[in-house]
């Protein structure tokens, strides 16, 4: 079979291997699409996470091809999505000994709701491999503890960004709006459910959000109404504009990558009492996002930017890595 890999530094190329041997507890899965993430630049620009080449891949569904033995409620055929932070050996597409850019993949110790889940039939495969990315955003969400009353803005309209405003409004909260640069991204939010979105590049944030949320309660003036401010965006003014427009009893959440140290005003973090929360992985929403994904899967579907065909790997790879070439890439198979 083949396997997408890290062969060196800023190289990848295509290997085959052997097939791998099902174990009685095992599940060998046919990959049939599988997310880029941005992870993955990251692992090719510095040559890889282990010793030797690194199978590439986290963002997996695909169609059960062999069933161990031992293995109950999974049958030949299902579709299934996948948990690549238990793999016995190593987490799968992050420098484990597998990853799911490859024609099969082998789920070692299989088991229904903690190793691979299935999904219904008629859910696209592109859609249904961004499982992983989704449990990232829900996550997120989940951190930042809302309840059905909060205002909240989504900075960023990403992959992330748009599967937060899903996992916002699907938990009954009453207002949620994005704010990014690109209309394009702005106008995708819209269409996933976002009340409002905001664009930065030529709107005041903080006055808008006070159109939109009411002023807030704060010892200082000018803030606005919003309870939860969600940085899916990465950029260091997030947390500046964020700080500055909070009022008193806001949360900021905070899911994306910050590759430099960001100044932060203690002073607005104390006197207004705002709780500020990081988000890292998916502990338990791994398959708390499958059920959603199901009951939604044409808005999510709308995240997906690119499909291309595991034959044009590198092209996908080169595409996913170039900014603004393409918000969610996804490599799928036959």
């Amino acid at each position: 079979m083949r396997v997408a890999m890290v062969t060196g530094p800023g190289r990848t190329d295509v290997v085959e291997v052997p097939t791998p041997t099902v174990g009685a507890r095992d599940v060998l899965v046919k990959i049939r699409a599988c997310g880029i993430c941005g992870s993955d630049a990251l692992y090719i620009a510095i040559g890889g996470l282990r010793d030797g080449h690194t199978p590439l891949g986290h963002e997996p569904a695909g169609e059960v091809s062999q069933v161990g033995n031992d293995v109950t409620d999974i049958s030949v055929g299902d579709h299934v999505v996948v948990n690549p932070m238990v793999a016995p050996s190593g987490i799968i597409g992050n420098g484990g000994a597998s990853g799911a850019l490859a024609d099969y993949l082998l789920i070692e110790d299989a088991v229904r709701g903690e190793s691979l889940e299935i999904i219904p039939d008629h859910i696209p495969f592109e859609v249904a491999a961004l499982n992983e990315p989704m449990a990232v955003a829900r996550h997120g969400v989940n951190q930042c503890r809302p309840i059905p009353s909060d205002k909240v803005v989504v900075f960023g309209a990403g992959p992330i960004g748009l599967g937060a405003t899903i996992a916002f409004k699907s938990l009954g909260i009453a207002h949620v709006a994005v704010a990014d640069l690109v209309t394009t991204r702005l106008e995708k939010a819209l269409s996933v459910g976002a009340d409002a979105v905001v664009n930065v590049a030529d709107e005041d944030l903080v006055r808008r959000l006070i159109e939109l949320h009411g002023p807030g309660e704060s010892m200082y003036p000018g803030k606005a109404g919003t309870d939860i401010y969600f940085d899916a965006a990465g950029a260091p003014s997030v947390i500046n504009t964020a700080l500055s427009a909070a009022k008193r009893g806001a949360r900021l959440g905070i899911v994306a990558v910050h590759k430099e140290p960001v100044p932060v005003d203690f002073l607005s973090i104390m006197t207004n009492e705002i709780t500020v929360v990081g988000s890292m992985g998916y502990p338990d929403e791994i398959f708390e996002v499958t059920r959603d994904i199901v009951a939604d899967w044409e808005k999510y579907a709308l995240i997906v930017s690119h499909t291309v065909a595991f034959d044009d790997v590198d092209e996908a790879l080169r595409l996913a890595s170039t900014p603004g070439a393409a918000d969610k890439v996804v490599v799928t198979f036959p």
